[in-house]
C-alpha cells in the first residue's frame, strides 16, 4: 500500500514536521487539528465552543482532501486542556456527528500547541 501525504489550503498548514493527514488503503487519518481559522488566520483560544467548531471544521477538511467525508469518519481522538470544557465540546462535537457517530476518546492533557484548549484528530474510511 502506498502512503499519500494529504494537504489542502482548507485546512491550516502544518506548525511542525508531520502532514495534514495521510491516506493510504482505504483509511484517512489527520493529525490533530486545531482551532485556526483558515480564512483569517485567527487561533481561538477563548471561546471553546468557537474553537471546537473550527477544529471540527479542519479536521472535515483534511478529511475531505484524503477523498472521504464527515459521515465515514470512524474514530476521533478530543485532547482538551479542562475537562470542565467537556460539556460545552460535547455539544457542537453533537451538531457535526448527529447520526452514526464515530467511536471516541477523549482525553484532558496538561497543555496543547499553541496553548488552545482542543484539539481533534480522526481516522475516516474512503
Amino acid at each position: 500500500m502506498n502512503k499519500n501525504i494529504i494537504s489542502t489550503e482548507s485546512a491550516p498548514a502544518a506548525i511542525g514536521p508531520y502532514s495534514q493527514g495521510i491516506s493510504t488503503g482505504s483509511m484517512v487519518f489527520t493529525s490533530g487539528q486545531l482551532p485556526i481559522d483558515v480564512e483569517t488566520g485567527h487561533l481561538e483560544k477563548e471561546d471553546i465552543a468557537k474553537a471546537t467548531e473550527l477544529v471540527i471544521k479542519n479536521v472535515i477538511s483534511v478529511v475531505r482532501a484524503g477523498g472521504s467525508d464527515l459521515e465515514k469518519i470512524i474514530k476521533t481522538t478530543i485532547y482538551l486542556v479542562d475537562m470542565a470544557d467537556f460539556a460545552a465540546v460535547n455539544k457542537v462535537y453533537g451538531e457535526f456527528f448527529k447520526e452514526n457517530q464515530p467511536a471516541r476518546t477523549t482525553i484532558q492533557v496538561c497543555k496543547l500547541p499553541l496553548d488552545v484548549k482542543v484539539e481533534i484528530e480522526a481516522i475516516a474510511i474512503i
